[in-house]
């Protein structure tokens, strides 16, 4: 048996690291973050500007990040701050994501991927299904940690049969491994390498590695761990500039940018198109050289 993990996930979702190269077509894929304004129920919701202006501005960025020239985009609802449990979030929100994400899908020809926060693994499965997004984010797929919503449980064996009832086997799903702005001593018995193999175990088509914080970049050393432990593709969650993208391309097969390009390095500043152009060249540069 494979550090796969099974036969699951060999039957639906990736099968090695190759497959990561097929969907977004190079050695290393960059996926920027579309930060969704506040959303429908969310404490920073403006009713007189409606869904309209969170829907603009997706839109904006998006043209900007694929114009720069990355490959994949992932749609956050990143202003509903401060986010609940996955069990406390109403219908409203994952509605308001799947219309954002379809707006975006029309504007923009690339992958997208959701991500409902905190941990609503499922609702972003929803989102995916309905707004024609390929894959999903899951801060906690396996195990637990405790995070600002409080503790948060993985649930991979129930989101991975909700996925199959809602036939959504084509969305694949992105597992962090000791994901940031959290404390992990719940699982300080297990190594690094036995956490991630464990996401593979129960599924997880890729693996990301993060920083502590929102844009903390991620120790060399835990990646190229996670990425020796199974097969499944390895991606940087945070902390990727243009100066540091060569060291993390060495361990890795993509990376998801969101504050480093904003200005001001903050994940809710304006989109900076001038530093999203860097750090693509600065990739284009690094794959030229393999």
């Amino acid at each position: 048996m494979s550090g796969r993990g099974g036969m699951i996930g060999n039957v639906v979702g990736l099968a090695g690291r190759g497959d990561l190269k097929m969907l977004f077509g190079r050695r290393f894929a960059l996926m920027g973050m579309i930060h969704l304004l506040p959303l429908p129920g969310a404490p920073g919701y403006r009713a007189e500007a409606g869904m309209e202006a969170a829907i603009r501005q997706a839109i904006r960025e998006a043209r900007i990040l694929v114009d720069a020239g990355f490959d994949g985009l992932i749609v956050e609802n990143g202003g509903d701050i401060p986010f609940l449990k996955p069990e406390e979030i109403g219908p409203e929100t994952p509605a308001a994501m799947a219309v954002a994400v379809a707006e975006v899908g029309r504007a923009v020809s690339v992958p997208l991927g959701v991500n409902c926060l905190a941990n609503a693994v499922d609702r972003s499965l929803a989102v995916a299904v309905a707004g024609g997004g390929r894959f999903v984010r899951a801060n906690q797929w396996v195990n637990a940690y405790v995070a600002n919503e409080g503790f948060v449980e993985g649930r991979a064996g129930a989101v991975m049969r909700y996925r199959r009832a809602i036939g959504a086997e084509h969305v694949t799903v992105w597992a962090d491994v000791q994901v940031k702005l959290g404390a992990h001593a719940i699982t300080a018995d297990r190594s690094l390498a036995e956490q991630a193999r464990d996401a593979a175990w129960f599924g997880a088509d890729v693996l990301i590695g993060t920083g502590s914080r929102l844009g903390d970049v991620p120790d060399a050393e835990h990646l190229r761990v996670i990425r020796e432990a199974t097969e499944l593709p390895v991606v940087a969650g945070s902390g990727v500039r243009t100066e540091n993208l060569a060291g993390i391309f060495a361990h890795t097969d993509g990376a998801i940018v969101g504050s480093s390009i904003k200005t001001g390095g903050v994940w809710h500043g304006a989109l900076d198109g001038a530093e999203c152009e860097r750090l693509c060249a600065e990739r284009d540069a690094l794959e030229s050289r393999l």
